[in-house]
């Protein structure tokens, strides 16, 4: 029985570059909300959370970058080679980030709960989990992901992995297990799969196809079998500047969410946008020329929005490329307001905006809650 009356909780583990976030990222498109239990940890060290001054008094100042941050690469150079150094940092960390899962799964109104650590099976957590989901892959995967997606040379990438448990203790502890070595679509076939075996009946919240007055726009939530479609729309939005696949667009669903926006059941727009962190990024708007540029995102924001208060997101990001980013009347109009980066003060919803801006593009700010889960206490 869960820890949490009403909720079901998938504990979601494996070893590092093993595709967690992919398998977190599948089970939210089927409905379930998600928690990233390790970016939690990266909150909680933060200069405003809890866990910053207790660390600084246990590594000392030396780990401050300039801004006055815990440099987490510096901090992890020293954990990931001492043991004993890694037991300080999570005595410190895991208490404050089961405080913050607890209030994130009691606050949440999805009966269904996925909690993302690589750190799941060693810690109380595990007990408070009604099923563990780990996810798998070939050492040789792990090492490609490592170097190629997150720019490590291919000695740390080794460090890393090694440092970890055998991928075998927790497949034993398992009861799912999720193999991401090959496709998305192969991985998403496994999880809708177990998913279904688990809710066969579960309503996922999908909108249901609404006949409309002629003339009002309305907003559909797009899934992975909509692929070619959104691949094919994209292009002829963009007028052939982008023209991704059908693969292409399969793989962003390993990060992000699309909906269609449709007059008169055609489609006259689609944004791809994406929640983590509590941060909600919206860096993919393409809306027919000659429609409405405020009427589009007024609908597309505010179904965004509705859905993001409801994952207890604290902002919402918009990146928009020049052609849209000049229109700031229509931003300021639903509430966005231009900024930068540097801007935004809070650590993590700055690195959300420094991972997620492409060239030449603005980033537009909108607060959606001012409550935090991790603050200084």
């Amino acid at each position: 029985m869960s820890a949490w009356p009403g909720k079901f909780v998938i504990g979601l583990t494996g070893n590092i570059a093993t595709g967690k976030s992919v398998v977190r990222k599948m089970l939210e498109h089927l409905g379930a909300y998600g928690i990233d239990a390790d970016a939690l940890g990266h909150r909680a060290i933060a200069r405003d959370a809890p866990g910053y001054q207790p660390v600084l008094d246990t590594f000392g100042k030396w780990i401050l970058a300039p801004d006055g941050q815990i440099d987490r690469a510096k901090l992890a150079h020293v954990v990931f080679s001492d043991p004993d150094a890694l037991v300080q940092l999570e005595s410190v960390v895991h208490p404050l980030v089961r405080q913050a899962v607890d209030i994130l799964i009691r606050r949440s109104s999805q009966k269904v709960i996925v909690v993302e650590a690589i750190k799941l099976l060693e810690g109380p957590l595990r007990q408070a989990c009604d099923t563990i989901w780990v996810t798998y892959a070939k050492k040789e995967a792990q090492i490609s992901r490592l170097t190629q997606k997150r720019g490590m040379s291919a000695a740390v990438a080794h460090q890393r992995v090694n440092s970890q448990p055998a991928q075998t203790e927790k497949v034993k502890a398992a009861n799912t297990v999720i193999y991401n070595e090959g496709s998305f679509e192969e991985t998403w076939n496994q999880v809708t799969k177990a998913w279904q075996e688990l809710f066969p009946t579960y309503e996922t919240g999908v909108i249901k196809p609404i006949t409309a007055p002629k003339g009002v726009m309305l907003v559909e939530k797009a899934r992975p079998r909509h692929a070619a479609e959104i691949a094919s729309l994209i292009s002829r939005l963009s007028d052939g500047k982008k023209k991704p696949t059908s693969e292409d667009i399969m793989a962003a669903f390993g990060e992000k969410a699309f909906l269609f926006l449709k007059l008169d059941g055609e489609p006259v727009g689609v944004v791809g946008w994406q929640v983590e962190n509590l941060v909600e990024r919206t860096d993919d708007v393409f809306i027919e020329p000659g429609q409405s540029l405020s009427n589009a995102m007024q609908a597309l924001l505010g179904e965004i929005e509705t859905t993001s208060r409801d994952l207890q997101c604290e902002i919402a990001l918009l990146f928009l490329p020049p052609e849209l980013s000049n229109q700031v009347d229509v931003w300021s109009s639903l509430g966005y307001e231009k900024c930068t980066s540097a801007s935004l003060g809070v650590r993590a919803w700055q690195e959300a905006a420094q991972e997620t801006m492409g060239e030449g593009e603005s980033i537009f700010f909108k607060q959606l809650r001012k409550d935090r889960v991790l603050r200084p206490v």
